[in-house]
């Protein structure tokens, strides 16, 4: 029998059959704004060793922000990039982009150069923030005309063929997520006073931005923000920040868990602690239980595509059903299609609210993914009688290294540039951490002998840091393929792989 853990009280469905939540705000300024005139004193966004702001001034500080980049000639709908570094001013700016009326374009700070200037040009950005640059600032000024299918961000995610392809969000979706997020993890109305939520993931992730950041400020709870990640930094503002809310990937709490000083750290002020976007051990969900002894695990599933968070196990689920992501959120509908007879695994697709309303700029790819209501998520899933989903598989080609998606087509591109290198293949390398690590399989050239170093600076050049492999295996003979031409992975998977050269 189906389980509904959740809330599902106010909800309705369109003309589609799409859910949605009955009395929302218009807009995220109209969130916000009721937000500052409720709680203007109360604690808003902290910079772990920086400033902090209150609602007050954050929202003075945004409306500056938003007049400046009117006075640049930025008109509503305009694409703002922000390139800022994790901070106060990061939340500034992307607040001052969706005031003015904008639309805000999340850029990875990851990504390398050339990636940077695909979504810069991709999102024809009319105005960038830059670091090392100050906001720009002008009369405050405020977009009150905003409707909910306006768009609101751009979130760029890598397509399976590589390129990053731009999730248009609107003010539907993120108040959609921020309701969401309330009634999965049981947020009462009177929570905000005391809800600490630290923010470790960057910015530009939909789990940090959409999850965290953007709920905080409805409640009115504290988003405390740690602006360049580091395990003793991480454990010492949770202590220091008197945090009350977590949410990382499983990698990051294995890590801390290794610390030899962890005893040192007083971690029992956390009430809540979330994980997800990589695969978890049930082992480290126990480690999890016993190193926060007064918090409610969750496990969460999400995609840049649904405004993050879909489905969530709750606590009372999560030690026994480990393998789980969770049951679907109150307006989320999951379906698999074709599943296998035997086994039940077939393509996850979800409906919903919070799903975005296609890629920006790609109409192509759109019409594939986004299709009857429905988004064809690629991921290979299973739902049981009780409507617990579990991922059997990641999509075609992609490899999650701690919660970082690397499609593998994008890194052989790379390598088929480099010095010497025949053919590639690229596949995922079980590792204990990380979940996953990025190892590639390289044919050199007749007649050239494999130079690591210099296939390694080349694609550093091409690739972000993460995506770049940390183990190769080399062959002399030609990587294996079926009749129709295509690499078979599968025979690849278990290859002697050695780690990269240090430095």
């Amino acid at each position: 029998m189906t389980v509904q853990p959740f809330d599902t009280t106010g909800i309705y469905r369109d003309e589609h059959g799409v859910a949605h939540y009955a009395d929302l705000p218009e807009s995220l300024i109209a969130m916000l704004r009721t937000t500052v005139g409720t709680w203007p004193e109360r604690e808003a966004v902290v910079e772990v060793d920086g400033e902090r702001l209150s609602f007050r001034q954050l929202w003075d500080r945004a409306t500056h922000v938003a007049g400046g980049l009117r006075d640049q000639g930025v008109q509503p709908g305009d694409r703002v990039a922000n390139l800022l570094d994790a901070g106060t001013d990061w939340v500034v700016g992307f607040l001052g982009t969706v005031l003015a009326g904008a639309v805000a374009v999340p850029v990875n700070t990851r990504f390398a150069e050339p990636e940077i200037a695909y979504v810069l040009e991709d999102s024809t950005a009319t105005f960038t923030l830059r670091p090392g640059v100050a906001l720009p600032q002008g009369d405050p000024y405020v977009h009150d005309d905003a409707c909910p299918d306006d768009l609101a961000a751009i979130f760029y995610t890598s397509g399976t063929t590589g390129r990053p392809k731009g999730a248009m969000t609107t003010h539907r979706n993120l108040l959609a997520t921020v309701e969401n997020v309330r009634r999965l993890a049981d947020i009462g109305d009177d929570e905000g006073a005391t809800l600490r939520n630290l923010v470790s993931v960057p910015l530009f992730h939909v789990t940090a931005c959409n999850s965290q950041l953007i709920p905080q400020l409805a409640i009115g709870g504290a988003t405390i923000i740690l602006p360049r990640f580091g395990i003793q930094p991480f454990l010492r503002a949770i202590v220091d920040e008197r945090i009350t809310s977590l949410t990382n990937t499983p990698a990051i709490y294995y890590l801390a868990f290794q610390q030899p000083n962890l005893a040192e750290f007083d971690l029992g002020a956390v009430e809540r602690v979330a994980y997800g976007g990589a695969p978890v051990a049930p082992a480290l969900v126990q480690q999890i239980a016993e190193h926060f002894p007064n918090a409610r695990l969750a496990n969460g599933f999400g995609l840049t595509e649904t405004s993050s968070i879909s489905t969530y196990l709750p606590h009372d689920w999560a030690l026994d059903h480990a393998e789980s992501v969770g049951f679907a959120a109150p307006i989320v509908d999951l379906a698999i299609d074709a599943p296998d007879p035997v086994s039940g695994v077939g393509e996850l697709l979800i409906r919903g609210a919070n799903v975005v309303a296609g890629y920006w700029n790609n109409p192509e790819a759109t019409a594939t993914s986004f299709v009857d209501g429905w988004l064809r998520t690629g991921d290979l899933a299973r739902l049981d009688d009780q409507g617990l989903l579990s991922i059997a598989d990641r999509a075609k080609d992609m490899i999650n290294r701690g919660g970082e998606n690397v499609y593998c087509v994008e890194v052989e591109n790379a390598l088929a540039g480099a010095p010497g290198i025949g053919e590639s293949a690229v596949v995922g390398v079980p590792d204990d951490m990380m979940g996953e690590k990025v190892g590639a399989v390289v044919v050199p050239l007749a007649g050239t002998e494999f130079d690591e170093l210099a296939v390694l600076a080349h694609l550093r050049e091409h690739l972000a840091d993460f995506k770049v492999p940390q183990y190769f295996s080399v062959r002399t003979e030609p990587l294996p393929r079926n009749p129709g031409g295509k690499i078979v992975k599968s025979a690849l998977r278990s290859a002697a792989f050695a780690p990269v050269a240090r430095g």
